[in-house]
Order: structure tokens, then C-alpha cells, then sequence
């Protein structure tokens, strides 16, 4: 039927009910609406315990109890009246909202499409009274306020049509419960679906409430953030990269105590582990940012889960900073005492000639920077003990694996750990968390024991974050170091990237390089970052022209500067069956100690892991 052939109607109004059922349909969408609406409605009346119990997904039944202030009897017929709301009364309090509701439709549309019955009681009233089809009685009940929803949707049978299973349904409403229960540690909640109880979380502290409902696996590997900057105060945790997610199922952001799916917020976090985290993976994450509601609108959409920011790029950037401070801090992060990141002037300093000796060819000056005395050597023993001996034997000849079985099989004669001599010592942990090499494995890893036990280490994937933070550090002071080539490289280049070199030569500076053609089909190299000095110039040159070309000289040290230090660090990182010295090794897991976002490489994978004693006894069946 075409639909410009229909009569003509004229203009009239709609009748209070299909109003009220019209504005259901924005926002009651489907049980868990409901849900959130209520529960949101409790937290406003100062509730500090909320029963949920649902049956059939929330679909059949509904019904949300509270310990809040309640309603006193003469404004209940106001509480399920459209618009009509105790939160707001003005343009000047609606652009200031401070509580989770403020509109006054949620109860009139949900009572709309079920049947509401509404119990209430305030702390001096004698009894309770209730509300139900418009009429207020008298009825028993403790000072609070209990919601009971029934047969949702059984006027509107069109619309029941288009909910989900029940289980889906319910599936929905707990996520709900899980929202508002992790934005309000200090509320204690119970959730029961057909009669069983599903979920009971105690009034308790943020960490721990976010573990109950997060899991083990997010409190055993989540970061602390806290931060403010003059309106804005962002806290919570951020999980770490190692342990991401498939999916985007455990990203929890809140503004003002209001969960919501910010586009803006998203992506700052998302940048901030754009550093450490793989490209098909999701971080984890519980913050909640706090500022004055008057810089915040609230009043976006009829589900309340978007907000607009009167300044979002500071917004933006102060969520970014925040974040990205709080991932730099994961340098051996799982022991407690974490060394202070480098600053600008040991920065510096690094890049001055102290850089790990495969990339300085200073390996006899850092080797004796770095050479700890051995963490088990005797107060006052002049005789060298197993560790001392393995060491020595790893950097000498090549029997000293043999010479070392000799000495450690003499040192393990014994039957238990605690009766050897050496090793009842503790590691210094707050100075080397790493610990202390012992031997690298098929040229690929590096073992290292410290006080919690092994710690195996990907030389690659360390070396090549290293790399990466020192790049970035220069090139955040503007103070990258050049390392001139004693012979420049020349190498074949077509029109294209000729012209790039001719007309980025800032760029091309500012990144450490230094080139030039000197035909038109004839590039030459004749400087590179002194970071890089010992990796291939042509493939150097080539990454950073392609990048040049692409994305132009602006973007590259703006847009695109990570991605391309990234890939430069990558090309230079120590490769595989690279056998390094002990001093070479101990060198690297110093460095990793003081580099920012160590415990991952530019990639995302994780650089190290810890394999425990108790790990190991178990592996080995000892004790059991």
C-alpha cells in the first residue's frame, strides 16, 4: 500500500496512555531497562542494601527492594505520574544534575506496559502504603521501598514478540546489577532469579568488590589509578596488557557514579594501551571519572548511557595521560616495589653511550656498571659460592656448564632447599625484581632466579621495548642522538621516495636521519639514530620513507610516530641465537627494571613471566 495514498487525518492529541506506552518504548526497551531504572531510583533514595529478585528473565516478574528514605503517602500518586520527578525543578538543576535519575518517566512508563505495584514506607511513618492502578492503600512493609513489576509488556504483545529467551533476557538484567553494583562498593546487593540465588555481594571496599566481580584474574593482574588534575578526578583500575581480552565484555567506565558507553572515553583509554596491548585484543578495565556535573551532560539519551563533555579534548587528554601513566608504571610490576621510571636526565643519560652494549659496543664499561655483587655471596667469605662459580664458568670456556653440574651437583647433596648454604639468603627484591641471570636458553631466553623463584625473559621482545621507550624519550626532548656513518650506505631509490628525502628533510632530521640524493635514482644514508647504529641503514631508511610518503612528514612525528619508532625498534632489537654473556643478560633485566611498559613489547606480548617455587614444587611432585 503506498503510504502517500492513505487519508487524511487531521492534526489531534494522543491520548495520555499511548503517550505514556510511546515513551515506554525509549525507555523501558526490555526487562533490564527496567532494572536499571529502579535500581538507579533506590541508589538516589539513599539505599544501602537492594534485594532483586526476577523471574522468567525479568519478563513475569520484577521486583526491587530497598532500605532507602521511601516516598511519604500523599506524592505517591506523583511517583507514577509522567514527569514528575523530586531530583530537578529547574534548567539551572538540570544542567547541574548530581543523582542518577532526573527525568520522572520511568515509573509512569513502566507502568505503562505492566503492572506496577509500588510499596513505600518512610522511617516516621506508622505503616507502609502501596500504589496500584492509581490507587493508594495501606500495606506492611519495612521503611524502604519495593518496586513490583509483573507481566512486563502485556498490553503491548507486539512488543513482547521482539524480547530474546529467558535466559538471554536475564543474562541482560545481571550485567545490569553488575554495572551499579561495581559503581557502589558501599551498597550491599542480592540478586535471585526463579526462586535461586544467583549473586550476593557485601558492602566492601572497590578492590574488592571489583574481584568478586571481575574475578581472580582481573585483581591478580589489575594497576591502581588515581589521579586529579584541577575538576577531574580519575580512579579505578586498569588491567594489564598480559591480560587482555578476546572481547570487549569487562570495560567498566563511569562519570559522576553513572556507568556509560562513551565513544570519547573509549578511545582515550584505547590509546593509552595502544603502546602495550595487540591490536585484536581488549583491555579490562573499572574507572570512574569524577567532575563537576555542570561540566557534563547527562540529558543525552533515554537511556542515560551517553554523556556529552563541555570540554571533551580535555577530557580526552587528561583520561589519556592518566591512563597511559598508570600502564608505564609495569616494570616488574608483580613484585611489589617497582623502581622509579627513568627521568628526563637518566634518560639522557642512557642515550649518551650507556645503552645495552650490543647496540654501544660498550660491553666491558656497562658490564662493570652493572656487576652486582652475587646476592648469595658469605658475609666475610673470601671462598666463591655456586652462584659466583656460574657465573664466571657461563663467560668463560666453553666447559663451564660441565664445571658448573660439578659444583651444583656437590652443593645439592643434600635433601632439602633450607639446608643449603647459598641460596638461604634473600634476594634484594626491591632493587631487582628480575633477580639475576644464570644461563640463556636456545639463544631465544634468558633465565634469571630471584627471591620468588624463576624468571624467564624474551630477549627480543625486551630489548625491543627498550628500544622503543628510549626512542620516544629522545624524541620527546627533541634530542636525538646521530651516529654519522664512517662510509655512507647507498642504495637504489625511485622517483618517489627521492622526492620525499628532498622535501621532509626536517622530518627526516628530527627522527635521527640524515640523507640525500646524489643521483636521481641514488639515495645515501649517511646518518642514523645512534640507537639504531648497528642495525641495516637500507631497511631503516626504507621503513621511515614509506612512512614519510604515506602519512607525510606532520603525521609521522604526530599520528603515526609510535607506530613507526615501534617498527624501527623491532628491526634493531638483539635477535634470536644471539648468545649473550651473563653480564650481557644481567645488563638487559637492569634495564627492563627502569624502562616504562616493560612487562610488554611494542606488540602487546607479554616480555617475562615468573614460574614461583611453589609453581615448581608442583611441577616436580614435591611435598605431595
Amino acid at each position: 500500500m503506498n503510504p502517500n495514498s492513505s487519508p487524511y487525518r487531521p492534526i489531534q492529541a494522543l491520548p495520555d496512555n499511548l503517550i505514556s506506552q510511546i515513551a515506554a518504548g525509549e525507555v523501558v526497551e526490555r526487562p533490564s531497562a527496567v532494572v536499571k531504572e529502579v535500581l538507579e531510583n533506590a541508589l538516589d533514595a539513599g539505599a544501602s542494601s537492594i534485594t532483586i529478585r526476577l523471574e522468567e528473565g525479568g519478563v513475569k516478574r520484577i521486583a526491587i527492594s530497598d532500605n532507602g528514605r521511601g516516598i511519604p503517602q500523599e506524592q505517591l500518586p506523583l511517583a507514577v505520574a509522567r514527569h514528575a520527578t523530586s531530583k530537578i525543578a529547574s534548567l539551572t538543576e538540570l544542567e547541574n544534575v548530581a543523582t542518577l535519575g532526573f527525568r520522572g518517566e520511568a515509573l509512569a512508563s513502566i507502568a505503562s506496559v505492566s503492572l506496577l505495584t509500588l510499596t513505600t514506607r518512610t522511617a516516621d511513618a506508622p505503616h507502609a502504603w502501596q500504589i496500584e492502578n492509581g490507587k493508594v492503600s495501606p500495606a506492611s512493609g519495612a521503611p524502604g521501598t519495593t518496586v513490583d513489576v509483573q507481566d512486563l509488556y502485556y498490553n503491548t504483545p507486539a512488543r513482547r514478540k521482539f524480547l530474546k529467551s529467558e535466559q538471554t533476557e536475564f543474562g541482560h538484567c545481571a550485567e545490569v546489577v553488575r554495572r551499579i553494583a561495581l559503581a557502589r562498593p558501599d551498597v550491599s546487593f542480592s540478586l535471585t532469579h526463579n526462586g535461586k540465588a544467583v549473586d550476593h555481594w557485601n558492602v566492601s571496599a572497590i578492590d574488592k568488590r571489583s574481584a568478586q566481580i571481575l574475578g581472580e584474574a582481573f585483581s591478580s593482574a589489575r594497576l591502581p589509578l588515581d589521579e586529579s588534575a584541577g575538576p577531574l578526578r580519575l580512579h579505578g583500575f586498569v588491567g594489564l596488557p598480559t591480560a587482555s581480552k578476546a572481547r570487549a565484555d569487562a570495560q567498566f567506565f563511569y562519570v559522576n557514579g553513572r556507568f556509560v558507553r562513551d565513544k570519547l572515553l573509549t578511545h582515550a583509554v584505547r590509546a593509552a594501551y595502544q603502546d602495550v596491548l595487540h591490536g585484536d585484543r581488549y583491555p579490562s578495565y573499572v574507572l570512574a571519572l569524577d567532575l563537576d556535573p555542570a561540566l557534563v551532560d547527562v540529558n543525552v539519551h533515554p537511556s542515560k548511557i551517553e554523556v556529552r563533555f563541555r570540554d571533551s579534548r580535555a577530557v580526552h587528554q587528561f583520561v589519556f595521560h592518566a591512563v597511559s601513566r598508570a600502564l608505564a608504571q609495569t616494570s616488574a610490576t608483580a613484585f611489589g616495589t617497582v623502581p622509579a621510571p627513568a627521568t628526563a636526565a637518566s634518560a639522557s643519560s642512557v642515550l649518551a653511550g650507556k645503552a645495552i652494549p650490543w647496540i654501544a659496543g660498550e660491553q666491558t664499561t656497562f658490564a662493570a656498571q652493572f656487576a652486582t655483587p652475587s646476592p648469595y655471596a658469605n658475609a666475610g667469605s673470601s671462598t666463591p659460592n655456586a652462584y659466583d662459580q656460574w657465573g664466571r664458568n657461563q663467560s668463560g670456556s666453553g666447559n663451564g656448564v660441565a664445571q658448573n653440574l660439578q659444583s651444583y651437583g656437590a652443593m645439592f647433596s643434600d635433601s632439602t632447599r633450607a639446608e643449603n648454604a647459598a641460596p638461604t639468603q634473600a634476594l634484594p627484591e626491591d632493587e631487582h625484581p628480575l633477580g639475576f641471570a644464570l644461563a640463556q636458553l636456545h639463544g631465544v631466553y634468558v633465565l634469571a632466579q630471584n627471591s620468588k623463584g624463576l624468571v624467564l625473559v624474551d630477549m627480543h621482545a625486551a630489548h625491543e621495548r627498550i628500544l622503543y621507550e628510549q626512542l620516544k624519550n629522545a624524541l620527546d626532548e627533541n634530542a636525538m642522538p646521530v651516529q654519522p656513518m664512517l662510509i655512507p650506505v647507498t642504495f637504489y631509490a625511485d622517483a618517489i621516495e627521492v622526492g620525499t628525502v628532498e622535501e621532509h628533510q626536517d622530518t627526516l632530521k628530527a627522527l635521527g636521519f640524515d640523507m640525500a640524493a646524489i643521483s636521481p635514482t641514488t639515495l645515501a644514508v649517511r646518518a642514523v639514530p645512534a640507537l639504531l647504529k648497528n642495525a641495516d641503514a637500507q631497511s631503516l631508511a626504507r621503513d621511515v620513507l614509506r612512512e614519510v610518503r604515506e602519512f607525510g612528514g606532520s603525521r609521522v612525528l604526530i599520528d603515526r610516530r609510535n607506530e613507526l619508532l615501534g617498527t624501527l625498534a623491532c628491526h634493531t632489537a638483539v635477535r634470536a641465537n644471539r648468545s649473550l654473556t651473563v653480564p650481557e643478560m644481567n645488563a638487559l633485566l637492569r634495564q627492563m627494571e627502569q624502562t616504562e611498559r616493560a612487562d610488554q613489547c611494542n606488540h602487546g606480548r607479554p616480555t617475562w613471566v615468573q614460574l614461583g617455587l611453589n609453581d615448581l614444587d608442583k611441577m616436580f611432585l614435591r611435598g605431595q
